[in-house]
């Protein structure tokens, strides 16, 4: 593979080339049948995540935590939670994922930790403690009426409710922009800062992980003395916290600083990759450049949040097909021809079932809709990440209560719009509604791996889960089904992430990236090229039939791969949602 002095991005790199596998230990697999998965119910699944096609494991947070947002409140970064097993599991299942040839990589969850580590319980117990500056502590802005305390600004929790919580304790708030126990660290003082790479990063490293998805990566900088935010959403008395608190004037300062942590501590000749999730932002091809030494590539929100109101997530609104086309491409556009890097995905932890949301879940057409979502994705360049039941074709679960509903963010903010509104409310339906569509409790029921009552093989079949199973289980959403069913979305994963590896200067590494058909509310079509070589995908997003065009009018054109069996490639009519890749010439 030669690199071309035009495209420095398609320099070869290991996690360039990886397809990367996410699994949510809480919900993968149950060794121990007390209703958790566990650590070694991973290293179980490791043959099958590997015949996948896979060769990278990312694994959520595992660290120890109350759970107040499933481990992403860290009490303690270099101790398993005694639920999912003890550390000795975890370095067992990094050996044996080595073994198989595959890399580790480990959840960094750093903007912010558990009100139970020990550090916040140091910060918390005085105004003079030596770490009361590890975390953002304010005095009230004043009192209301009542003698409550006002918040210091008007910054809003991304859960809801005020992104400050008052503690008695020092009668002062501190910051929380995520839930009210996971108080953020202050990334100002240096000291926090070197003892945040110590034991989150330096531990983990030293037992041989190969990198670190970084959890909220563009939020260490906050904007200097924490002012209030201007008035962007006029119906609310809180506003959203990016303003104040997400790209900040030292954010890249911080992750150069954490890169060289990184390479300093290696001492055995291994690249680790690491994947920030800055979410949104005009700086992605700063934080990827291969010169600056900051993170490897990055995770963007724009194509997952069409859809949805800027000011609040769970209010849905319209979106044209040529916005998500748009959006997608936003991923990866800032690369071409630089030294950045850039995603591919469409399902993570923290999204709902992608058929159910950009496809169509029906019976009629959750299969094929499935295998056309796994065909772009594998068709697009950057690093590919699978989640978990992604490779299923997982749907949504259906038509269930609030009281369902497990999720911080879910709860947090059915009660303030119960307080505010009442339950009966029109703002409640809405509410009700954006959940049932965009809630993340889609994604974290327990994986299926098989039609088995009562528990899917997750755990066993008298054990409680610790979460309540997707009921399309028993409608053929399962490993051991799907692995039999040559015509399944599982099947179909396996045979187009074998074609990714197989053309991978195309399919991963591909640029200059170009629309065909763009105003179409049908098709996803496009070309990319690597030097000689064109890619060329018609993707017909609807339940219609769709003509398309070739990129032009004398193209050859050599079939690659479809998601339909009885494809007849010569055709210019799609099928209702169905895909091909071609090589065009």
């Amino acid at each position: 593979m030669t690199i071309s002095s035009e495209h420095p991005e398609t320099e070869p790199k290991w996690w360039k080339e990886t397809t990367i596998y996410q699994i949510y230990p809480a919900s993968f697999k149950d060794s121990n049948n007390d209703g958790w998965g566990d650590m070694k119910g991973i290293t179980s699944k490791l043959e099958y995540i590997k015949g996948l096609g896979v060769d990278t494991i990312w694994v959520c947070p595992f660290y120890d935590s109350p759970q107040d947002d499933m481990g992403y409140d860290v009490s303690n970064y270099e101790k398993v939670w005694p639920r999912y097993g003890t550390n000795e599991d975890c370095f067992e299942l990094i050996d044996k994922t080595h073994k198989l040839g595959m890399k580790f990589i480990t959840d960094l969850v750093i903007n912010h930790c558990s009100t139970e580590h020990a550090w916040f319980k140091e910060s918390r117990s005085s105004k003079t403690n030596p770490k009361r500056d590890w975390f953002f502590w304010r005095a009230p802005k004043g009192y209301d009426e009542h003698g409550k305390p006002i918040p210091p600004n008007n910054w809003k929790s991304f859960f809801g409710g005020s992104a400050w919580t008052f503690d008695e304790t020092t009668n002062e708030f501190y910051l929380r922009l995520f839930a009210s126990r996971q108080a953020d660290l202050n990334w100002e003082n240096e000291e926090c800062r070197k003892a945040i790479y110590e034991s989150a990063v330096g531990f983990w490293l030293d037992h041989g992980v190969d990198g670190f998805r970084i959890d909220t990566a563009g939020l260490y900088s906050k904007r200097p003395g924490l002012p209030d935010s201007p008035i962007f959403d006029e119906s609310s008395e809180l506003q959203h916290p990016n303003w104040g608190s997400h790209n900040g004037p030292r954010i890249h300062e911080f992750h150069q600083e954490l890169h060289k942590f990184m390479k300093d501590r290696v001492k055995d000749g291994r690249e680790i990759m690491t994947v920030g999730e800055v979410a949104h932002g005009s700086d992605n091809a700063l934080y990827t450049s291969a010169a600056r030494y900051e993170i490897s590539e990055l995770f963007s929100f724009g194509h997952v949040d069409v859809g949805t109101s800027p000011f609040f997530r769970y209010n849905k609104v319209p979106f044209s097909l040529k916005q998500w086309k748009e959006a997608i491409a936003s991923n990866f556009l800032f690369i071409n021809g630089t030294d950045s890097w850039a995603t591919t995905y469409i399902e993570n932890h923290d999204q709902p079932r992608s058929i159910s949301r950009f496809g169509d879940d029906s019976p009629k057409y959750r299969n094929v809709s499935g295998k056309l979502l796994a065909l772009l994705e594998c068709s697009l360049t950057g690093t590919l990440y699978i989640y978990q039941g992604q490779e299923l074709g997982q749907v949504n679960f259906k038509d269930w209560p609030i009281e369902k509903y497990e999720d911080v963010d879910v709860k947090t903010n059915y009660g303030i719009i119960k307080r505010e509104f009442g339950e009966n409310s029109k703002e409640m339906k809405k509410f009700l509604e954006g959940i049932a569509l965009i809630s993340r409790d889609h994604a974290r029921t327990p994986m299926p791996w098989s039609r088995e009552e009562t528990n899917a093989g997750f755990t066993g079949p008298d054990a409680k889960p610790w979460y309540f199973l997707n009921e399309s289980f028993q409608q053929g959403i399962n490993v051991e089904e799907e692995s039999k069913d040559g015509a399944s979305v599982l099947n179909f994963w396996k045979r187009a992430l074998q074609a990714r590896r197989e053309n991978k200067e195309l399919m991963v590494y591909g640029y200059d990236f170009q629309f065909i058909d763009l105003e179409s509310n049908k098709l996803f079509s496009f070309t990319k090229e690597y030097e000689s070589k064109t890619l060329f995908a018609a993707l017909n997003f609807s339940g219609e039939q769709t003509e398309f065009r070739a990129p032009k009018e004398d193209s050859s054109l050599s079939f690659v791969l479809g998601n339909y069996d009885d494809v007849d490639a010569s055709s210019r009519v799609l099928k209702p949602w169905e895909g091909r890749l071609y090589y065009a010439n």
